[in-house]
């Protein structure tokens, strides 16, 4: 068989650029997303993949854009290999996508207060710059969700945006937009979720702008365990950190790490955490999708 490089040029597809998870490609005017098992956590890369990582989101993202289109539009034009080419690495990987303008911020919906909303809960009260009751514990469900985008940064951490940042980077309309599509597919999904004893605590969604329509797109990835924190419902204790169906689990690994200072390169993963943290994302493929 030709090399990669070989039968990507010979079917006119182009790398635009690789990020922590997915490959970028350019084919005929359309985006190609083509998912990865590579997993990263604390903005690094791990040198160990995780075997079907890649087709396990791909499959998941499949579903809930399936799901969600009457809500929102997607980017999405199909799956499948066009006719002709050669690119069976890409199988079950691929997204053949519409180009679109990407907002330049991430749009999570938080129905519970964890991970860096419970960090700044308990520094200043607040959560993505909402004021919030008193006396939450950590994991707590919110009152109402609540909308709390950050801004893209493609060196170390997204930066966490308050309302007000949203909307001097946005624009009014364009935040309000953003914002109330971000809060109805977060809160159909915490109830499609529910009903299969999974509480969808958090979610992070992009989106971009059609050039020719000018209709917002839901874009990237949607609901998948690199993007979502989601919890069985039968174990849920408010209080501390809770088990989990998503990279929470990687991450709990890394912090038990004294060796490891968070910075690249990551560790070597051993077989049980490799083994487990797949094990953990295809439940969460199984459990959403039956």
């Amino acid at each position: 068989m030709a090399s990669l490089a070989n039968r990507l040029a010979s079917a006119d597809v182009k790398l635009l650029r690789s990020g922590k998870v997915r490959d970028i490609y350019e084919r005929h005017g359309e985006i190609w997303l083509v998912a990865s098992d590579r997993i990263s956590a604390y903005d690094v890369i791990m040198p160990t993949p995780i075997p079907d990582k890649g087709k396990i989101l791909t499959s998941l993202s499949r579903h809930w854009f399936t799901l969600t289109e009457s809500i929102c539009p997607n980017h999405v034009i199909g799956y499948d290999l066009p006719a002709g080419v050669d690119l069976p690495e890409f199988e079950g990987r691929l997204t053949r996508a519409r180009r679109c303008e990407i907002f330049p911020v991430e749009c999570v919906a938080r129905g519970y207060v964890a991970g860096s909303g419970w960090e700044e809960y308990r520094q200043s009260g607040t959560v993505g710059g909402h004021s919030a009751p008193k006396d939450l514990r950590e994991s707590d469900r919110l009152p109402a969700p609540l909308f709390t985008p950050a801004r893209k940064n493609d060196q170390g951490h997204d930066e966490n945006l308050t309302p007000a940042g949203a909307r001097a980077l946005l624009g009014d309309e364009c935040y309000e937009e953003l914002r109330d599509l971000t809060l109805r597919l977060y809160t159909w999904a915490a109830t499609y979720a529910a009903e299969r004893g999974i509480i969808l605590a958090d979610t992070k969604l992009e989106f971009g702008r059609n050039a020719k329509t000018g209709r917002v797109l839901l874009a990237d990835e949607i609901f998948t365990p690199d993007s979502s924190r989601f919890w069985p419902a039968d174990a849920y204790a408010a209080g501390g950190p809770q088990p989990s169906f998503d990279k929470q689990y990687l991450r709990d690994y890394l912090r038990s790490l004294t060796s490891w200072n968070k910075t690249a390169p990551g560790p070597e993963l051993p077989a049980n955490v490799i083994q487990n943290t797949r094990a953990k994302y295809l439940e969460a493929l199984e459990r959403l999708t039956r």
